[in-house]
């Protein structure tokens, strides 16, 4: 799949993978699912879901690195700022040959455009959280989180899953 069609199916995931809500329980859901799939595979990743200021479940496996959740809060900060993925911010940017510190000044510290973290997007609400997952190769992470909505919206992953690059 190449560039253009991955920006196609990601846009399309972030218009169909929308909660009916998000609450603790929703958050509980999503993050053990989550942790379940990697377990099962196991997947050294750290898992983070969150309203936007407000933690609601976090998950550190085996093998991870504080840096994991370096990157959690730095994938989560792209996602807050522009309610898109962190992976489709990133495959934009590279559509352009832009940076996020040369396109909005943003600095690398504190925003990264690498798949995982996913907004959490409410009927009716719009954007109001996100789900994020670090440890695994960016496009890797990116799909975990897009499986673990499709389980958690009994949606067909199938569907929506990006085709290995």
């Amino acid at each position: 799949m190449g560039l253009s069609e991955d920006l196609e199916r990601v846009a399309l995931q972030e218009r169909e993978l929308r909660l009916p809500c998000l609450d603790a329980q929703v958050a509980w859901e999503l993050g053990t699912k989550l942790r379940t799939l990697a377990e099962e595979r196991g997947l050294a990743v750290v898992i983070d879901v969150r309203r936007f200021g407000q933690p609601l479940f976090y998950a550190a496996l085996d093998s991870t690195t504080p840096d994991n959740a370096e990157w959690v809060r730095k994938k989560s900060n792209v996602v807050a700022r522009f309610h898109r993925s962190s992976y489709g911010v990133g495959l934009s940017l590279k559509a352009k040959n832009e940076t996020l510190l040369e396109k909005f000044g943003l600095a690398v510290a504190d925003y990264a455009a690498h798949g995982g973290s996913f907004p959490l997007a409410v009927a009716g609400a719009g954007v109001v959280g996100s789900v994020t997952v670090s440890g695994l190769p960016q496009r890797a992470d990116h799909e975990l989180v897009v499986e673990a909505l499709c389980a958690e919206l009994e949606r067909d992953y199938a569907e929506l899953w990006l085709a290995s690059e």
